[in-house]
């Protein structure tokens, strides 16, 4: 029997509420089997996809399962407050075929020439910057001042972007991820990406986003502005939260403690950990499929958005729960064709700024309860608003 979920009860997926205990409502929602009835914001329905085994199967289906839908985005317009983490963009996250495979293989290829030696080097100079600045206070926020810059200023060395086009990106791609000001945010990061782009086509350098520029594949400078969106945004406002949150694990949860700067082994099975089971996009991977089509006996609606939640289908029951340490088959960095290319970027810069910061403040601990903790609202991702910590004053290390 095919089950029609067109005009079903939705479950909100925005608000304190669901940003406080999204497994809880994942747990709610497996009732309606593999797939369940959400709303995106006010007025805006889905259906998220639960089980790991029906998200592979549309991450590995592009035919069926398309990554853009411009017959939904007029329908929903443009003040719709999910628009911008949804629309369709000349970049290789949100187009198909042979478009999105000329696309991705310039990122591809660009990421490949960025040397993993350099880059440990980049985070681990950006780490004691950062670390140096609140050493003396006997107490920081770990996000504001640690994890959310981090990532800004190692991408903007990447992209060879300079700091004030960098934090402009940032601030854009932040706006839209909450689905607060989405619009504003949006034009934001147009500006800033017009700016990068034209300061590198007068004066290119050794940097990702000069690579870009000079690949066989030549990309105009509205293809180039859409790349760096991609790259800004998904080595930014993830990475922020994967950092974040691997720091909240080690100080919060007893398997993970003892000697925290005695190496990097719970750091990387904190990593596993958090990629498993509170992976920083909890829900996107966003798809329409073109006709109405019967999947796991619901009946999915034409243009109408399918989104896989990488959190829920991770935490699947009918997996069963393994020991997850060295375990790398979760779905946190997609599946398919749009496998995220970045993913042992972004791992060896989570890994290096947690050890970074352990090795030179190991008795760090959490300022308050971590039921206390607050975590921002909004249907894509999984992040802190503030992670407070004490410290003796000058522990730090050199």
């Amino acid at each position: 029997m095919t089950i029609d979920r067109t005009a079903p009860e939705r479950v909100p997926l925005y608000g304190p509420e669901f940003a406080k205990d999204p497994q809880g409502a994942y747990a709610r929602m497996r009732e309606h089997g593999d797939l369940a009835p959400v709303e995106l914001a006010p007025g805006v329905p889905a259906t998220l996809v639960l089980g790991y085994d029906a998200a592979l199967e549309i991450l590995r289906d592009p035919a069926t399962f398309p990554r853009c839908s411009e017959v939904w985005e007029e329908a929903v317009g443009p003040e719709c407050p999910v628009l911008p983490m949804m629309m369709s963009r000349p970049n290789a996250l949100f187009t198909n075929g042979t478009v999105h495979a000329r696309l991705r293989s310039v990122i591809v290829d660009s990421l490949d020439r960025v040397d993993p030696v350099s880059l440990r080097e980049n985070v681990e100079r950006s780490a004691d910057v950062l670390i140096d600045r609140f050493t003396g206070d006997g107490k920081a926020d770990l996000l504001g001042q640690y994890a959310r810059t981090l990532p800004l200023l190692v991408f903007n060395e990447i992209l060879g972007c300079p700091p004030e086009i960098g934090d402009k990106l940032v601030r854009g791609m932040s706006a839209i991820f909450d689905t607060v000001s989405a619009e504003q945010g949006n034009a934001l990061l147009a500006e800033a990406t017009g700016e990068l782009v034209a300061s590198k086509r007068a004066r290119p350098g050794a940097d990702v986003t000069s690579w870009m520029m000079s690949h066989p594949a030549g990309l105009d400078d509205l293809e180039m502005a859409h790349q760096v969106t991609l790259l800004m945004g998904a080595g930014t406002e993830p990475e922020q939260n994967l950092i974040a949150n691997g720091i909240l694990l080690l100080l919060s949860d007893d398997r993970f403690g003892g000697d925290l700067s005695g190496g990097a082994l719970p750091v990387e099975d904190a990593l596993d950990e958090i990629l498993w089971t509170d992976p920083p996009m909890a829900n996107y991977g966003t798809t329409f499929p073109r006709q109405d089509i019967d999947f796991h006996g619901y009946r999915l609606p034409a243009h109408q958005p399918v989104l896989v939640s990488y959190a829920a289908a991770n935490t699947d029951p009918s997996r069963g729960i393994a020991d997850r340490r060295g375990n790398r088959a979760h779905l946190s960095y997609a599946g398919g064709p749009h496998t995220c290319p970045a993913r042992g970027h972004s791992r060896l810069i989570a890994s290096v700024a947690i050890e970074k910061l352990l090795d030179r403040i190991p008795d760090v601990e959490l300022a308050v309860p971590e039921e206390h903790l607050e975590w921002r609202p909004g249907p894509f991702h999984r992040a802190l608003t503030a992670l407070p910590v004490t410290f003796p004053p000058d522990q730090a290390l050199p």
